[in-house]
């Protein structure tokens, strides 16, 4: 089976020249306890989503293409997707996604796709229009990067981070990596078994968390030493499909945890403490993807382009999930010692902080770490 191909460089930018701005999906801060989704829809000079009557944005050809993935992944391989409240359509629409893009069928009939509450069962939360857009962002872009896998969706009942550390243990005792794409203000108990201990002691099971669209400044879970924290990049291609080049997208977290320890694997001079982020791909809104969603968000539904850190993270999850190199972990490490299968991300900033803690530079860097996927060998 092979992806059906768009002429995108035409289709992305003659239909992005009506596209004002972006927005997030899920607009903070998030009070104390709570999170909010990393996802940022484009925009029309009104604020509202951007329409089109087709799918405008990098399809999974591209973001395959670009980041080196020609293996479609191992049907004994599960990514579990970590989200908050109910989208009643997600898999009508994957279905969609699926058809327009020739990817394989994924449904809960074939195997493929199976949907949870929390705590695995099948009453699900309240509806929520921001966070279904959030979630098919997320299980459309991991299907995208490994159409093989299985995927499983948890739905925590409330944006609370204890409903979602809920969900985060069942998904990792049923999945092979938790792609999540939220995070919250840090606090300075997170480091206690009662929150980094629900990544600590599940080995060879990656967490890969957002490192947040505000610009500099950084996140928990992702600022947690034992997770993979994405950043986000601007992502050109060649006219055929081919990977140009990566700059820093100005809207990624990135930064010094102010509770984290320095993990051993990190020798970056100006954080004493955990360094946000390891590695990145694609977020910009205007190089983002597109996306299938029917739950009436703000007046429209069908296809949106859909960015931020929440795109960078499920497109990462894919790549670990294809690879399979990270069993024996139980941090973001593994990268670190295979820093040539990456693209280094030289330009760019998210902020004026100085240094290379918010600005693209040669080696590691805090908005995209090591860099981007240039093939699975990272991961």
């Amino acid at each position: 089976m092979r992806f059906l191909r768009l002429s995108f460089s035409l289709l992305l930018f003659s239909s992005f020249t009506f596209a004002a701005s972006h927005r997030p999906v899920c607009p903070g801060p998030a009070k104390k306890g709570d999170v909010r989704c990393h996802a940022r829809v484009l925009t029309d000079d009104g604020g509202r989503p951007f329409e089109a009557s087709g799918p405008v944005g990098y399809s999974p050809h591209n973001l395959r293409m670009a980041y080196g993935l020609s293996p479609w992944g191992k049907s004994t391989t599960t990514i579990a997707i970590v989200d908050a409240y109910d989208d009643p359509n997600i898999e009508s629409d994957l279905a969609v996604y699926s058809k327009q893009y020739g990817l394989p069928s994924c449904t809960t009939a074939n195997g493929c796709f199976k949907k949870v509450n929390q705590s695995g069962g099948k009453t699900y939360p309240a509806k929520n229009a921001g966070w279904a857009l959030e979630i098919a962002l997320d299980v459309e872009i991991a299907h995208a990067m490994c159409p093989n896998c299985k995927i499983l969706l948890v739905e925590a009942s409330t944006t609370s981070l204890t409903n979602l550390f809920v969900a985060e243990d069942y998904a990792a005792a049923h999945a092979t990596v938790v792609s999540n794409s939220w995070g919250a203000t840090e606090f300075t108990s997170e480091t206690s078994s009662s929150y980094d201990g629900h990544f600590s002691t599940h080995t060879g099971k990656p967490f890969i968390f957002s490192a947040g669209d505000n610009g500099y400044g950084v996140s928990y879970p992702a600022a947690s030493k034992y997770v993979t924290a994405v950043g986000g990049t601007t992502l050109k291609l060649t006219n055929n499909s081919g990977y140009s080049s990566e700059t820093v997208w100005n809207g990624t977290g990135s930064g010094c945890s102010a509770y984290e320890g320095k993990p051993s694997w990190q020798t970056d001079t100006k954080c004493i403490r955990r360094t946000v982020a390891d590695v990145a791909a694609d977020a910009d809104p205007f190089t983002g993807a597109a996306i299938y969603d029917t739950v009436t968000y703000e007046g429209s539904s069908g296809w949106f382009t859909v960015g931020g850190t929440s795109l960078s993270t499920p497109i990462i999850a894919g790549v670990y999930a294809i690879a399979g190199n990270a069993a024996s972990t139980i941090d973001g490490s593994y990268p670190y010692a295979h820093r040539t299968y990456l693209h280094d991300v030289k330009s760019g900033n998210n902020g004026s902080c100085g240094s290379y803690l918010c600005t693209g530079e040669s080696g590691f860097d805090g908005p995209t770490g090591l860099g981007t996927p240039k093939t699975p060998g990272a991961f």
